[in-house]
């Protein structure tokens, strides 16, 4: 055997389920126990109903109300911006339309794109956002506008 493709990468060892020499006697996630086997049934969940009470009172639903683009820091920072971040410029502005409140949803798109909206036709915008975003933000300004008139 050549010395250069005994590094361990391909030096994996398959067994056959079926062998009998396996060590562990339960079946394969996804089988189902042979005929005279009992079927045990599985924990599927490690949080104990303590854990689950504490996390319970805890919680706090999310609600969305036309608010998400409070959240947002404007202007955008130099640079790339991150998905999420993106994500969430296009969620308060689709907020802001489903809410009808249609000028706030045009004037945010239009700070987004740094003032330069559908309407001078000035197709740069922010340089961090993806061209797709830009588009989105666009089409939502225009419509925003459209139902604001």
């Amino acid at each position: 055997m050549d010395p250069d493709l005994d590094s361990g990468l391909f030096g994996i060892q398959l067994s056959d389920s079926e062998d009998g020499s396996s060590n562990n006697s339960e079946p394969a996630e996804g089988t189902r126990p042979k005929k005279g086997e009992a079927s045990t049934p599985v924990d599927r969940t490690a949080q104990s109903e303590e854990e689950f009470q504490a996390v319970r009172r805890e919680y706090r639903v999310k609600v969305e109300n036309g608010e998400i683009w409070k959240t947002i820091q404007l202007p955008l920072g130099p640079g790339r911006v991150p998905k999420p971040e993106a994500q969430a410029l296009l969620h308060a502005v689709e907020e802001l339309y489903f809410f009808r409140r249609y000028a706030e949803g045009a004037n945010f798109a239009r700070a987004v794109l740094g003032g330069k909206g559908s309407e001078g036709d000035d197709e740069e915008g922010p340089s961090g956002l993806d061209e797709d975003t830009k588009k989105l933000l666009r089409y939502y300004e225009k419509k925003c506008h459209e139902k604001e008139v």
